[in-house]
């Protein structure tokens, strides 16, 4: 049965940040290494929004859409124009800059208008992989050990203390920015190599961390409730190539990765890792002060315990995205799933109408 609201005289404004390419390269290696592939992080953007928006208008009598860009005294002015009851907010970045997704929810909040999704503190503390890791880490949660190595800073052999293999990630991207097969280094020499090649590619930190070499599951969290585990299944990936989700698996549909790291789900685990997966998920949820919604990445460790990779607040919703296929198989249709956290977020107006963020 789909899902009910009281609220369909309600007007809902989708506010998104239409894709804008600030690299040369995004997929985390030099382009030489690279066949000429259609990118669908752009080209599926626009049919997404087209979906969420004929989704929410079956159940609220307004739904419109805003691009959000770097001018914000127009956003602003486009906004109270707009005077939504709600906001649908599925701003990432702005002008491709991820670090001002934070800050551009920080705008509802001076507005006082209720926006779906996590708030300023959470999506900025999560986008900062070492500073998620610091979090866990002091509740108690697994993470890997790591380091960060920033602009200038020189990596020094007899100080390093890492156990290879280790992975290389940029330290404030999302979406497997940087990410591929180099990323996994099985020796400092190629650490070094790959830094390098990292640094000047993008021009920011880059955090090292122990490789874990193991299963890798996606936990899906809507408000208090886990949904079905999925797990990513490296089986098809030709031997030699690390078992990762890198940038080519997840937009890049001709590539190696993307057709050899399928989601399986529900994940084919027994009910005790089930279970443990569902309780480290949400504790990593609670730890970071997510709300309405978020994604948890663990990978297994060889030891049985579940390590925390990442914390992904306002995820990837679309039709065909993890965490989608994720909530079908709780029973809920994608509106059902736009429609829940549209919900959240009026409920939040009601029961603090004078500070209605909050």
């Amino acid at each position: 049965m789909p899902i009910q609201s009281l609220h369909t005289q309600e007007r809902v404004l989708i506010c998104y940040n239409a894709p804008v390419s600030v690299y040369d390269n995004y997929s985390g290696k030099p382009k030489v290494d690279e066949d000429i592939q259609d990118d669908m992080s752009e080209t599926s953007f626009a049919g997404e929004i087209k979906n969420v928006v004929a989704s929410l208008k079956k159940v609220y009598s307004s739904v419109t859409t805003l691009a959000i860009g770097r001018n914000i005294s127009q956003n602003i002015d486009a906004i109270r124009n707009a005077h939504p009851s709600v906001i649908f907010n599925l701003v990432e970045s702005v002008e491709g800059i991820a670090a001002y997704e934070s800050y551009h929810a920080g705008i509802y909040d001076l507005l006082q208008i209720s926006y779906t999704g996590n708030v300023p503190g959470c999506l900025a503390n999560c986008l900062d992989k070492f500073r998620t890791k610091q979090i866990l880490h002091s509740s108690g949660i697994s993470v890997p050990s790591a380091i960060v190595v920033r602009p200038h800073e020189h990596l020094v052999e007899q100080e390093f203390h890492l156990r290879f293999p280790v992975i290389t990630k940029l330290l404030t991207e999302d979406a497997s920015i940087g990410i591929s097969e180099h990323s996994v280094v099985k020796d400092f020499t190629m650490l070094k190599k790959q830094v390098a090649y990292l640094r000047k590619a993008y021009g920011q930190p880059v955090i090292i961390e122990e490789y874990i070499d193991g299963r890798e599951f996606n936990i899906a969290v809507l408000g208090d409730r886990v949904l079905p585990v999925s797990e990513i299944s490296f089986s098809g990936l030709p031997a030699g190539l690390p078992k990762i989700v890198t940038y080519e698996g997840k937009w890049m549909a001709e590539s190696v990765y993307y057709k050899n790291t399928v989601p399986v789900c529900p994940a084919k685990i027994s009910v005790s890792l089930q279970k443990k997966l569902s309780k480290i998920a949400l504790q990593a949820f609670n730890e970071m002060s997510c709300r309405d919604y978020a994604r948890v990445d663990v990978r297994l460790g060889p030891d049985n315990v579940p390590y925390v990779i990442e914390v992904n607040p306002n995820p990837d919703i679309s039709s065909d995205a993890g965490f989608a296929r994720a909530a079908s198989h709780a029973g809920l249709s994608f509106s059902d799933l736009l429609v829940t956290i549209v919900e959240f977020a009026l409920a939040r107006r009601e029961n603090n109408p004078a500070s209605a963020a909050g």
